[in-house]
């Protein structure tokens, strides 16, 4: 029969092995602040678009719509970004909960951990991917003019 002490002892340490995994989730947490911040920049630029048409007046409407479609492309992608990263992060947090039900019940469930972890590191893969090609488009958007001449 297991003694007070070490069923205490077993409970600390599964909470131990399954906190390991949640530092994780403040990296993802950290991505998707600015993944969001930058989804909510491409929003309020389309929107200034949109609604302030008599704003911008002295730009050509290709161009107007040029953006628009650069900034519905970029949406899209911090939209997949966002999605992915999220599952991530819930993936992560069901890593905890098996972690730590399984030193808690001294189930046999190592293959689920498994199998959570490496589809949250894909998750995660792909919404950085995403991320980047978002970034990559914004880059290849802005041209700045540089002056030949000093000030």
């Amino acid at each position: 029969m297991f003694s007070i002490e070490t069923q205490v002892g077993d409970v600390a340490h599964a909470i131990q092995l399954a906190l390991t995994p949640v530092f994780l989730l403040t990296g993802i947490a950290g991505i998707l602040n600015v993944m969001t911040g930058r989804l909510a920049r491409i929003i309020d630029r389309g929107r200034r678009l949109t609604d302030n048409v008599s704003a911008v007046t002295n730009r050509p409407a290709e161009s107007i719509e040029t953006e628009l479609v650069n900034l519905e492309r970029r949406r899209h992608n911090a939209s997949i970004a966002i999605t992915m990263c999220t599952l991530a992060a819930l993936l992560v947090c069901i890593v905890a909960a098996t972690l730590f039900l399984e030193a808690l019940l001294q189930l046999h469930l190592k293959w689920i951990v498994g199998l959570l972890f490496t589809g949250s590191t894909l998750a995660l893969v792909v919404g950085l991917t995403f991320f980047l090609i978002e970034v990559r488009l914004a880059t290849n958007s802005v041209r700045i003019p540089i002056s030949t001449q000093n000030p």
